[in-house]
This record gives structure tokens, sequence and C-alpha cells, in this order.
């Protein structure tokens, strides 16, 4: 599990949990229309400088107060709203911006401007553990970036830090930076950069669709431009490489396999949810993160997961693991956002299924299965994969594996791929641009699979309660007697079962056990096995 998020077991959960990850009452009132973040490096000192202009809308009744998030060490040091000063205080990594809001109708436009400074918290483990990166790359030039997404953006620039928000109509991003480096971040450029003073540039970028405020990023180093392009199921899509200079020719032999993923993607799950943005991969100091339209890319232009295969099946030796699993996050994360990082598994489960996509597109249905298969050992079942809400409270970091495994079990349940993509297809169209809850996800799938088999493929309230909110793994114990099958689930939650075959090799038939004794006839020996695809133990 080396590469998973560590898993929160901490439960007590404080005042500044809440405000981090609660949508209380210096939130709930307003909603983000669009940022302008500009952002001025002093790399010598390692620190920033700069400003947010926040326009927003009012969607209830508004409060006297405001919040914004900023994290310690960074400082705001003031606040204007109309062309004036306004008050603020701080509490912890939390800024009110006190005024008379209340005057503000439901449906009013406003915006507050913000100017900040510090020096952000740096990354001893990036991405795992976020913030700066303040490093060379291996030809000895500076190599600036950050990652920040569980730590989320108030890292380094104030915002209104919960993923329930996003701007809706984008943002634009300046970095100004030493002369001689280029500054890469989200969306297309704006311009191009201009020199100032003769020793510093500045970068502009344009994000045109709705940003997570933590998969907004940014890049400072020796970059080459690759550009090309994808006729995809939108028409014409940008496809961008910004790659360190010295891996130039590396980065070129990435190209085939980006496209391929695209058009895999698409023909899943829909249309690239970003054409206006372009599709961008960039060269980072760390080993991936989904930044969105601006992917980082760490993983050396190795296969697999720097030459590893997660599922220790061979399968994941057959493609770039971070430009796979970081791409999907394109659609599950950045198109579908979790409203709370409780049900970050929507992000994390259903994109390192993509992984499985994307080995059945190259190497066949039967590898893909094998795949998905050899992730379950990675699957800890320390914590629930939901986690607590409204604390900035993960759940397990077997939203990933486990997650998968989730998707792949329905899938299989379905035994119908048409009805199966259909539902990722129209998923992405539901929830486009949008959030969601885990129980928003639990129902849409439900009633796609009615939509198209009329009735449910599997009992699925206790199925997402056993594999989602509980730690237990059910255990299928079973005896033969008297020419007859006996087999039953135990250690599972009231009303679980599993559409299942047993078979002798030669002979199969459909069971669906649940947690009391059921029996089938059986005159074909004592040597049976069971379905691999679903997640249990068997006990015979």
């Amino acid at each position: 599990m080396w590469y998973l998020l560590p898993a929160n077991t901490t439960f007590a959960y404080t005042r500044a949990d809440s405000l981090r990850g609660g949508n209380g009452s210096g939130r709930n009132w307003w909603d983000v229309h669009y940022y302008r973040l500009s952002v001025n490096f002093d790399t010598a000192q390692k620190s920033i400088e700069g400003s947010n202009w926040v326009k927003f809308v009012v969607t209830g009744n508004a409060n006297d107060s405001l919040q914004i998030d900023l994290q310690e060490p960074m400082v705001i040091d003031k606040v204007l709203w109309q062309g004036r000063e306004i008050p603020f205080v701080k509490e912890g990594n939390v800024w009110w911006i006190t005024n008379d809001f209340r005057k503000l109708k439901k449906g009013d436009s406003s915006d507050i401007h913000i100017s900040f400074h510090g020096s952000p918290q740096q990354a001893k483990n990036p991405p795992w553990d976020g913030g700066f990166i303040w490093g060379k790359d291996s030809m000895g030039n500076a190599w600036y970036s950050v990652a920040c997404q569980g730590l989320g953006a108030s890292v380094w620039w104030p915002c209104k830090d919960i993923q329930s928000d996003e701007p809706d109509k984008g943002m634009d991003i300046s970095l100004n930076i030493p002369l001689g480096m280029s500054a890469i971040s989200n969306g297309l450029p704006n311009g191009t950069p201009s020199i100032e003073k003769g020793y510093r540039s500045t970068w502009k970028w344009q994000v045109k669709n709705p940003i997570n405020t933590y998969d907004v990023g940014f890049y400072i180093g020796n970059y080459e431009h690759i550009i090309d392009t994808l006729h995809g199921e939108k028409g014409m899509l940008k496809v961008d490489f910004y790659a360190l200079k010295h891996n130039t020719d590396k980065a070129h032999q990435c190209f085939p396999e980006i496209k391929k993923m695209l058009h895999c993607f698409e023909y899943w799950m829909g249309p690239y949810p970003f054409y206006e943005d372009g599709y961008k991969l960039v060269e980072a100091p760390f080993l991936g993160m989904e930044h969105q339209s601006g992917i980082a890319y760490g993983n050396e232009y190795k296969m697999g997961y720097r030459g590893k295969d997660r599922s220790g099946t061979g399968v994941g030796l057959k493609f770039d693991f971070i430009i796979i699993h970081e791409s999907g996050h394109e659609w599950y994360g950045n198109n579908i956002t979790a409203s709370d990082i409780a049900d970050n598994w929507i992000h994390e489960g259903f994109t390192t299924y993509t992984e499985t996509l994307f080995a059945e597109w190259i190497s066949g249905k039967e590898k893909a299965y094998e795949y998905v298969r050899g992730q379950r050992k990675n699957i800890l079942n320390n914590i629930p994969v939901v986690g607590p809400y409204g604390v900035q409270g993960h759940g397990s970091g077997d939203m990933y594996d486990k997650g998968a495994t989730v998707v792949h079990m329905i899938r299989v349940a379905m035994n119908d791929d048409v009805a199966f993509r259909k539902m990722l297809r129209e998923m992405n169209q539901k929830f486009y641009h949008s959030f969601a809850t885990s129980a928003q996800i639990e129902d849409f799938i439900v009633q796609t699979d009615i939509k198209y088999h009329k009735k449910p493929s599997l009992n699925y309230k206790p199925f997402f309660e056993q594999y989602l909110r509980t730690t237990k793994v059910p255990e299928l114990e079973y005896y033969i007697k008297d020419n007859k099958l006996y087999y039953r689930f135990i250690n599972v939650v009231e009303g679980f079962s599993l559409p299942l075959t047993v078979t002798d090799g030669s002979y199969s038939y459909p069971i669906q056990p649940a947690a009391t004794w059921l029996s089938i006839k059986w005159k074909w020996g004592f040597n049976v096995s069971f379905s691999r695809d679903f997640y249990y133990t068997v006990k015979g």
C-alpha cells in the first residue's frame, strides 16, 4: 500500500476540523463564481506574495462574516470590498472577513480582493504529505511545484477551501517568476509571457471550466512545450506535454499511449470533460496528481508504477500507471467531485477502475479482469472506505483498490457491458462539472441498472453497506453432503447476498448465497470452486 493516502485513524474531531471540512455559517450563504489569482515567487527566500480576487453569488441569507481559508504560516495582509478596506479576524487556519454582508440579497453578486504573503508549508513526501516543492531536476536546474490534495489549496492561497464549491466560471492564474524559467498552470495560456524589469517574467493562464481548489497548481522549471491534437467526441482536443528539456525525446514517446488512453476513456465514460481548457501533462518533481487540465507526471517515463506492477500480475507493466490513473481523474474527481472528502471513493475507486478499462483496451478483457483481481491484495480493511462527514475526514486508503473492486463487482453482476458503459457515460453527464455524495452515486447506479434490466443485478443497499461502510469481508461457507451442496455467507450485514457461480471445472451452476443455509442438488464431486470476480473468502 506504499502509494495510498495514509489512513485516517483519528476519531476525535475539533472545531478546526469542522471549520475546515464543514459547510458552516461562514460558507453556506455564498457560492464562488470566479477566482483571479496572482502570485509572485521569491525563489531565494522560498516565499510568495500575491492577491486573489474572489467573485461570489449570494445563495442564502447572508451573514456578517465570511470564511476564507489560508493555512499557517501564510498571512492575509488586507481585504478590500467595494473599494474599501474591511476588517478580518484570524482563527487558526480560518480568516473571518467581517462586514455588513447582510445587506446583500439572495442572487446578488459581490466580490472581495485579498492580499497575502508568506512561506508556504513545504512538502516532506509529496504528493502524500502536501505543500510546496522547492527542488532541482537531475541537471541541477531549479524545479518548483505544489501538491496539496489532502492538505488543501489554502496551504498556499486564500480561498473557500471546501470540495463542494468550485468557481463556476473558472479562474485566471498569473505567475510572476525569475526570468529564464517557464511557469505552467491549469487551462490554456492567456497571452504570451511578459518580461518585467529585465529579470522577471509573468505567465498567465486561464481556466474556463469549474475547478477544484486543490487541483490548482503550478510547475516552474526548464520546460519544453510539445504540442499535439486529438480528434475526440467533441471535436479537436488540444493535447500538450510540458517536459523537462533533457527528457523531450522520452516525452514524445508517451503521446501514442496518451492518445490511446483518451480514446479509451471517451469510449467508456464520455467526452473529455474539459475541451475548452485542453488536456495537458506536465513533468513534476513528485509522482503525480490530478491537477485539472494540467496533470502532474513524475513516473520517470517507466511502465507500471515506477517500474513496478501493483497488481502482481504483469498486466500493470503494459502501461504507464501515472498517465492512466491521473488522467482518469479528469472524469472522476475533476468532472464528478465528491461533495465531502468522506466520499472520495467516488474519485479513487472509479479512477482506479479506469486502469482496468485501459488494460482491457490494450490487452483484452481476460487480462483486465486478472489485473483488477490482483489489486485486491492491497486491500487493508483497516477502517471503512467512507469516512466521517463534515470534518475533513478521509475514509480508508482502501478507497482505491476496494473502491475499484466495488465497481468491478457491479459490472460483473450486471453481466451487460453495454449497460455498464451507458451507466458510466450517463453518470458523467448527470453530474457534469458538479458534485455528488456517495448516496447519490449509489442511487444512480441502482436506478440505471433497473432502467436497463428492470430487475436490479444486486441487492444494492446491503452491498454498499458491506463494502463501503464496514470492514467486514464476506466469508462463504459450504459443504457437500448426500448429493447436495450447502452454502451461506457469514460476516455480512443483514440482507447481503451475491450472484455467484459454482463449478467443478466442467459443470457450472448459479447460486445466490445469503446469511442463511441454502442448498442445490450436486452430484459432480467435491472439487468445487466459486466465482473469482467478487470479493469474499471461501471456507469449505
